[in-house]
């Protein structure tokens, strides 16, 4: 699949397969992240791979809107290191989970990014150092196919606006 096609295709997905993702895949997902640039090459990212239920369970009622998290079969905790990258560590953290995003398209499986979270009580759960912020959960895993009529609505009237819309050449054009 091409870059442009996961892109394309790429939903935010709140429901989940019970079955678990192959090691390899999280790993290829991984690699993805590894990967993505950041300020002056410091990499300031570490990444908690959650499989556990009791885990999942507890981070998913760490944040109001976080519920379905407990049904993907792994969560994924972007921590960036605050002492290497004072400045840049969310910026960077967040272009690596972007590309993991885009690499678990392309192999097949759904994500949902999730802001919604306690960072305290996911840092004592994952025993994640103090000099760590927690920017972001990921969950992942192989959509479950069902019908959800807010999520239709939702893409109904909320299109992607046109490019011309959010972008201009050689000056400010909005």
């Amino acid at each position: 699949m091409e870059a442009i096609e996961a892109i394309r295709l790429r939903r935010s997905i709140r429901s989940y397969e019970r079955r678990p993702v192959p090691r390899d895949k999280i790993e290829k997902i991984l690699e993805a992240a590894r990967l993505a640039p950041s300020a002056k090459n410091v990499q300031p990212w570490y990444f908690v791979v959650v499989t556990d239920d009791e885990k999942r369970e507890k981070i998913a009622k760490s944040g109001r809107f976080a519920g379905f998290i407990k049904e993907a079969p792994v969560v994924i905790v972007g921590c960036g290191d605050t002492k290497a990258s004072p400045k840049w560590h969310v910026v960077d953290v967040s272009i690596a989970m972007q590309n993991m995003v885009i690499a678990a398209t392309a192999e097949g499986l759904g994500t949902c990014w999730v802001g919604s979270f306690d960072e305290l009580l996911v840092k004592d759960i994952l025993k994640i150092p103090e000099h760590y912020k927690v920017v972001a959960l990921l969950a992942l895993g192989y959509p479950r196919k069902k019908f959800d009529l807010t999520a239709k609505l939702l893409h109904f009237t909320r299109r992607k606006k046109h490019l011309d819309q959010i972008a201009g050449f050689e000056e400010f054009q909005g």
